[in-house]
């Protein structure tokens, strides 16, 4: 297969086209703009594509419930202020058990912040998007081929276990232009027996709804889902171990920053110290056993990220107090340079070599 230089938010809608979507609404934002008009100009040419600009983020999610609900594969975009206005909505989608993919293209904040890179969003995705007893399955790609190749699974698991799934990427994933190999054109295959697209006199009717005015009737409906979430636990979590087999210092991160320490990796090692790169792709479920196993051999962690330290809290809670954890990163849209984790790194090893 032909490899094509794509840029990553362009590579995102091409991929998702390809992964059998035909609904997309959103609401233009940098750096993420590219995903909704490569849509624009591409979703007329599938068979019962739809694409539609919204008025705003709210109406945007809004539609995605209402296309999700008849059993087709929907999507949106947005960047970090947008994704938290969407955030009431996403709830709903949760609460009403359908399934859909939404892209967030992080940029700095709180507030408007900046249009430069950044993964301080990870709390609100893995944490807070949206009211309730919920969580929604994020997945963070850290090359534009991942991302590629993640939009198709990221679908899959929203079909399969009924809902939304995130792709987290951001500014530099974005933005950055990479040769990548988009898959063949896939169509879902999920039955879809909840869908609401008329009973034609042979069935009782569906209805799509997150309000639940009996409380044992909502506990057993969550307990349902969480259920479903124990399955997704079992059965999706992925991550890269890259050298920690042997390694004293385990540098965990994800997405563009992992790049970064990737390379990072292999000068420590030119310079004598054994480190390793443990890089999450599921940030939600976080592969907490596999980074529990290496603090069994490893002398401690450091958590590198493009913010003030947010992964770094669920590095601890794996880690268990087995051996030190501590943390390095760089805000306000400024990606950590490699100089500078490899001094980290030296620092460190002064505390636990």
């Amino acid at each position: 297969m032909a490899k094509l230089l794509m840029k990553g938010n362009e590579a995102i809608a091409e991929a998702a086209m390809r992964a059998g979507c035909t609904c997309f609404f959103g609401y233009p934002i940098t750096p993420q703009t590219e995903v909704a008009a490569y849509m624009a100009k591409n979703m007329q040419k599938i068979e019962g594509g739809v694409y539609l600009q919204a008025e705003s983020e709210i109406s945007a999610i809004n539609m995605v419930l209402g296309a999700a609900s008849t059993g087709k594969r929907v999507m949106t975009s947005s960047s970090s202020p947008g994704v938290s206005l969407k955030t009431e909505g996403i709830s709903y989608i949760a609460g009403s058990d359908l399934p859909c993919v939404i892209i967030n293209v992080q940029r700095g904040g709180p507030g408007l912040g900046g249009i430069q890179p950044s993964q301080a969003d990870y709390f609100q995705a893995t944490r807070a998007l949206g009211h309730g007893d919920f969580y929604v399955p994020v997945l963070a790609p850290n090359s534009i081929q991942e991302t590629v190749d993640l939009i198709g699974d990221a679908f899959d698991i929203a079909d399969n276990y009924l809902t939304p799934v995130m792709l987290l990427s951001d500014g530099v994933l974005g933005q950055m232009m990479e040769p990548v190999e988009i898959p063949a054109e896939t169509s879902s295959s999920t039955d879809k027996p909840w869908a609401t697209t008329g009973t034609e006199e042979k069935r009782s009717p569906n209805i799509t709804s997150s309000l639940e005015l009996s409380p044992f009737n909502l506990e057993k409906k969550t307990l349902k889902r969480f259920e479903r979430y124990e399955v997704l636990k079992s059965k999706e979590v992925r991550f890269e171990n890259y050298k920690c087999d042997d390694a004293d210092i385990v540098l965990v991160a994800f997405g563009a920053t992992s790049r970064i320490v990737k390379s990072v990796v292999d000068e420590a090692r030119e310079a004598g110290y054994k480190v390793g790169l443990f890089r999450p792709i599921t940030l939600w479920p976080f592969p907490n056993d596999e980074l529990n196993k290496l603090a069994d051999t490893a002398k401690g962690f450091i958590s590198i990220e493009m913010s003030m330290g947010q992964m770094v809290e669920d590095v601890r809670l794996s880690v268990n107090g087995k051996k030190p954890v501590t943390f390095f990163g760089r805000t306000g849209g400024i990606i950590p340079s490699p100089e500078e984790i490899l001094d980290s790194i030296k620092a460190f090893a002064k505390e636990v070599l």
